[in-house]
């Protein structure tokens, strides 16, 4: 196989439970980030890496037959594992395939059309990696003492922020390219170069800039009824 999707879906969330099977709109979370996996033509199978029975259960009960669900070990589902941890346990297990796509099952507004866009970019010249992004038009300013920024304080405990502009020469929108902000919807790049930089992206990296009304991903539960209403319209588009 030449391209995969990887979507890994832990079972032990701690701001929702069970969140990946959680339904929105009428099904799990997970069933819509499978299916535009399933409809894109640049993915030739999709691996879900699972360490919990129900959720393998519920992807097992999807009508896609190109999806298969393996096993995640405790090590790389635990609290403090990344998801590096569990795409570089695939990879040294499964060996047959060249590039993978990172599919986050908290970005159900992710399509087929963003995905094969993305191989479409991986596939210019001399790129090694691609991410999925918006771009932004806003001006950011960091934590002078960045550890004092960690939690909310009394007014007089702030430390102070400065910018990362110019603010001397405050850009307008039309003369300013803006800045790329990862949205965590994919990632894509090739199995012998996530075995070799243990990060799911490196070498030439390039992004693909997601539409602004898709680029929604689910965090905390307040987020849950936006991105339920976002999908909504997609779906009835």
């Amino acid at each position: 196989m030449k391209n995969i999707a990887f979507i890994p879906a832990r079972g032990g969330s701690k701001s929702i439970p069970l969140k990946n099977i959680h339904e929105i709109n009428g099904k799990p979370l997970i069933y819509w980030t499978v299916k535009a996996a399933h409809d894109s033509k640049s993915i030739d199978h999709i691996y879900v890496s699972t360490d919990s029975e129900k959720i393998r259960n519920t992807v097992e009960s999807f009508e896609f037959e190109d999806v298969t669900v393996v096993d995640r070990s405790p090590e790389s589902a635990s609290d403090s594992a990344s998801t590096e941890d569990a795409m570089l346990e695939f990879a040294e297990n499964y060996t047959d395939f060249e590039n993978i796509c990172l599919i986050q099952a908290t970005s159900p507004l992710l399509t087929s059309e963003d995905i094969d866009g993305g191989f479409a970019l991986f596939e210019t010249e001399e790129t090694d990696s691609v991410f999925s992004g918006n771009r932004k038009y806003q001006f950011i300013w960091t934590d002078e003492n960045p550890s004092a920024g960690s939690a909310i304080s009394a007014a007089s405990e702030k430390s102070f922020v400065i910018p990362t502009y110019d603010i001397k020469k405050r850009p307008r929108r039309q003369d300013w390219s803006g800045y790329i902000v990862e949205n965590g919807a994919f990632y894509i790049t090739s199995r012998a170069l996530l075995l070799k930089s243990s990060c799911r992206f490196s070498g030439r990296i390039k992004a693909y800039e997601m539409p602004a009304n898709r680029i929604f991903e689910i965090d905390e539960p307040v987020d849950w009824e936006i991105a339920g209403e976002l999908l909504r319209r997609a779906v009835s588009l």
